[in-house]
């Protein structure tokens, strides 16, 4: 198991190789899009606070986000199942992951969500953490819904940054009675919803 020193220096690394290639390519598909360092610290204390074991993260990128999360799980016993759908992306998570010692607790699908989605059972998942297509988002509603566990929190990220890509989907859960919401101004914006325990 990597020592807390070693995940640190690999997310801080991370972190300056993701701001650096984005800033040299313009096409999406090669850039890292990576969460911002406040946000990694939020989703750790929202999986904290939560207490949550099982985790599901759509949007792989190079790992960075996946790093905040599985820490977090693997202090609550807990782990993290993340879907990727671009096999270089794959790749470079798994060796980041080999890296920081947390294969055991991060399982990888090189898949797409709605895929995965739809095979999941009801109630899989106490959090889940979405940084993906967004403009699928909808589509995948009525799955991210059946797949969250009563008490379980959803993260969504660009929430400020692409407001408009997303306002049908995040208005549809906001007039959701069984809802919680609030967008808090970290990183790119995060959507957060908890789902009532009922």
């Amino acid at each position: 198991m990597a020592s807390a020193d070693t995940i640190d220096t690999l997310l801080a690394e991370l972190e300056a190789f993701g701001l650096a290639n984005d800033a040299e390519h313009a096409e999406r598909a090669s850039r890292m899009l990576n969460i911002t360092r406040d946000t990694g610290e939020l989703l750790a204390v929202l999986v904290h606070a939560r207490g949550a074991r099982r985790v599901l993260e759509i949007g792989t990128s190079n790992g960075y986000s996946t790093l905040w999360l599985a820490r977090a799980a693997r202090s609550l016993g807990g782990s993290v199942v993340t879907v990727e759908k671009a096999q270089d992306k794959f790749d470079m998570a798994h060796a980041n992951f080999a890296r920081a010692q947390l294969q055991g607790v991060i399982g990888q699908l090189l898949a797409d969500a709605g895929d995965v989605l739809r095979d999941a059972a009801d109630g899989a998942y106490d959090f889940i953490f979405l940084d993906s297509a967004r403009q699928q988002y909808a589509l995948w509603w009525p799955q991210l819904d059946r797949a969250l566990a009563a008490g379980g929190v959803l993260v969504v990220d660009n929430a400020s940054s692409h407001y408009a890509d997303m306002a049908p989907f995040l208005d549809a859960i906001r007039a959701d009675s069984r809802y919680t919401t609030c967008l808090a101004t970290v990183g790119k914006g995060e959507f957060i919803a908890v789902k009532s325990g009922n």
